[in-house]
């Protein structure tokens, strides 16, 4: 979706849930239970997930992704008739063994083979993004996986987004912060670094102050964004 090249980039920084993995693998396995109300229970509970943070965040009443994650769904199962506590279980385990994209590993290893450093930024907790990394076996590619829990509040404070700086000693500017969220790739770019926003669905940009450097539909073509040629 586009030819720009982002030069002087020393490290790239990725948003986890929807950039890396793909949320709607948690439903995998309960479809039975879930029936013709998969998708909207999904897309209820990723919705309630998203508003919990930014509400919690406003309010100054922190709890962990988790936790966070927790409660959405409970709202999600309950708004249809579908609060049981096994099904629950089920699909809060399905968080710790989410699957990646397909282009995810591939795209790793280009980017670390040329020496790119490699950095997750998310809001998910330390446990969670352990857990997903290494089942999907990603975890050799990162130098660092940074959760929201160190500053104790959600994306898209800035104080999240000073993290990756914090840690890797490299400035945002010199930063390509990926994320398939609009709202997350908006907000990186007014911290400060070069983003490419991964729109794997084609939706419309935000009508906010800032813009992502550039589009893409999915993680393959970000080597050739990035690395030197």
């Amino acid at each position: 979706m586009t030819a720009l090249r982002l030069k002087g980039i020393e490290a790239c920084v990725f948003d986890a849930y929807g950039t890396l993995f793909d949320i709607s693998s948690v439903a995998e396995g309960a479809e039975s239970a879930l029936g013709d109300k998969a998708k909207p229970v999904l897309d209820l509970w990723r919705a309630k997930q998203l508003q919990y943070t930014w509400l919690r965040g406003l309010a100054g009443h922190h709890a962990d992704f988790w936790q966070v994650t927790g409660e959405a769904l409970s709202f999600a199962l309950a708004s249809f008739d579908l609060d049981r506590a096994e099904l629950k279980v089920q699909l809060m385990a399905a968080y710790m063994s989410i699957q990646a994209y397909p282009e995810v590993a591939e795209t790793l290893r280009q980017l670390k083979d040329d020496g790119m450093r490699l950095v997750i930024l998310s809001n998910g907790s330390p446990a969670m993004l352990t857990a997903a990394v290494t089942n999907a076996r990603l975890k050799p590619f990162f130098d660092k996986i940074l959760s929201v829990e160190e500053v104790g509040i959600f994306k898209p404070h800035p104080l999240v987004y000073a993290l990756p700086e914090k840690h890797l000693g490299v400035a945002a500017g010199r930063c390509c912060f990926i994320s398939s969220n609009s709202w997350d790739a908006f907000s990186a770019k007014a911290y400060g670094y070069r983003v490419m926003w991964c729109n794997r669905f084609n939706q419309l940009p935000e009508c906010l102050p800032t813009m992502p450097d550039g589009v893409m539909s999915s993680l393959a073509t970000l080597p050739g964004v990035v690395l030197p040629r």
